[in-house]
């Protein structure tokens, strides 16, 4: 799984990561991103029934296959300057990235042992950011020898064959992924013991996350946790750098978040703690550095309103577009976007610890992993539509500052009530599971 996400969401964040998926008018970019999460929110939630009910390879090869459509679009788009093919693969890559992340939130979750989640995600975060890093290679590589660093230019066709190509090769690898109900865990107990399910009873049950008080209490996380991507892609990174030296801040970016989030998951797995003090430690943690970033990147967004326009003007940056050649300019503002790799690290790495800790069963954690996206998404379409808007870049950063502080008291609720194992409840029916976790139900149903 993570090898498909390397190849398939991992070069999708490559490419957006340079900003405007290596365009330099991000219109057609931020209304593609716009569609993408408004599907993305419906299939994120419906996600989890889908890969329930037909299972986890074909489902993720065909969802793997439409990030290679929406990457190929970009070909078009440089030969003749309409978005509209552009826009439109960016719902059809909604519908398949949402089915495709419930699974990968289940397998994520439910296959490791309960000392073991914390690594698990970490595996997964450093294998998945493997692939934006590789991802920022080309780019990078395909815009070295630009002869002129400071005249802003998209990314080239043969960059986005490339991309292509490998996103290609990810669906395929889907195709060799085992279902749960073959794979037995190190300790020979088995993933999941198989729970029927049917089209009524997924229908029944994704009514009832809308009224789980746990995961409504971590909406505003899930808000959260991509909003700020789309000003750090672009407001950000696509405005004070120029191509070769976004493609190099997109490989740093995510190579940080392989680091942090392999950190992390000692304090996660760190068993001399109960699983309660680990959440209020990792939250704190993570509360820090999330506020000193974005007290730093207002330091660097009072210089500048805007970036590379499409008449030509360059970015209001002083002194222009900031290649990596030039080392004092350069350092601030690149190790910045390095650190905001990191604080995205300890986000995702916490949000999925969490949700794990809430059951070890497949079926759910299924549906909890599409919940979260599907809410993480329609943050992310917020997001994408003020950038779209030409909403004034300082305001964008303080929404992302203030809906973050704001999401922290939930997410500190919520690691305050974990408990420490939830291993007894694998073998119950859904009714059973939550009365016996939560010793009543009303800690379920509002």
């Amino acid at each position: 799984m993570s090898i498909v996400c390397f190849l398939c969401p991992g070069m999708f964040n490559a490419l957006n990561a340079m900003g405007g998926a290596g365009q330099i008018d991000r219109d057609a970019s931020n209304n593609a991103n716009t569609g993408l999460y408004c599907t993305f929110i419906v299939f994120g939630v419906l996600g989890g029934a889908i890969v329930n009910l037909l299972g986890v390879r074909w489902t993720i090869f065909f969802s793997g296959l439409t990030y290679s459509l929406y990457s190929a679009s970009f070909i078009y788009l440089n030969h003749t300057g309409n978005g509209a093919f552009t826009i439109a693969t960016g719902p059809i890559l909604g519908i398949g990235a949402g089915i495709l992340w419930s699974a990968q939130g289940m397998i994520m979750m439910s296959y490791p042992v309960e000392s073991h989640k914390g690594r698990y995600i970490a595996i997964f975060w450093v294998i998945f950011n493997l692939g934006g890093v590789i991802g920022g290679i080309v780019p990078f590589v395909a815009n070295y020898h630009q002869t002129d660093n400071k005249t802003a230019v998209p990314l080239s066709d043969a960059g986005y064959i490339v991309f292509v190509a490998l996103e290609a090769l990810g669906a395929a690898s889907a195709l060799l992924l085992a279902p749960p109900s073959r794979v037995i865990r190190d300790d020979s107990s088995h993933v999941v013991l198989i729970h029927y399910t049917s089209v009524r009873r997924e229908a029944m049950e994704i009514p009832r996350l809308f009224r789980n008080r746990w995961m409504l209490l971590l909406v505003p996380m899930s808000v959260v946790s991509n909003f700020f991507y789309t000003y750090q892609y672009g407001p950000y990174n696509g405005s004070l750098f120029t191509v070769r030296t976004r493609g190099l801040n997109s490989m740093l970016y995510w190579a940080s978040q392989m680091a942090a989030a392999y950190a992390i998951s000692y304090l996660h797995d760190y068993r001399s703690l109960s699983r309660r003090r680990r959440g209020i430690y990792s939250l704190t943690l993570l509360t820090v550095l999330a506020n000193v970033m974005w007290a730093c990147t207002l330091i660097i967004q009072t210089k500048y309103t805007h970036g590379p326009l499409a008449s030509g003007e360059s970015t209001d940056y002083p002194n222009g577009l900031i290649d990596f050649t030039e080392s004092r300019r350069a350092a601030g503002p690149m190790i910045l976007y390095c650190f905001m790799g990191v604080v995205d690290a300890l986000w995702q790495s916490f949000a999925y610890w969490i949700i794990g800790t809430m059951t070890n069963d497949s079926q759910m954690l299924a549906r909890y992993a599409g919940f979260y996206k599907g809410v993480q998404s329609l943050g992310a379409t917020v997001a994408w539509q003020l950038d779209a808007q030409s909403v004034p870049l300082i305001a964008q950063l303080i929404a992302n500052w203030v809906l973050l502080d704001l999401a922290i008291p939930f997410m500190l609720y919520v690691a305050m009530n974990i408990k420490d194992t939830s291993e007894e409840i694998e073998t119950l029916s859904t009714s059973e599971w939550q009365t016996k976790y939560y010793a009543n139900i009303d800690d379920i149903l509002i």
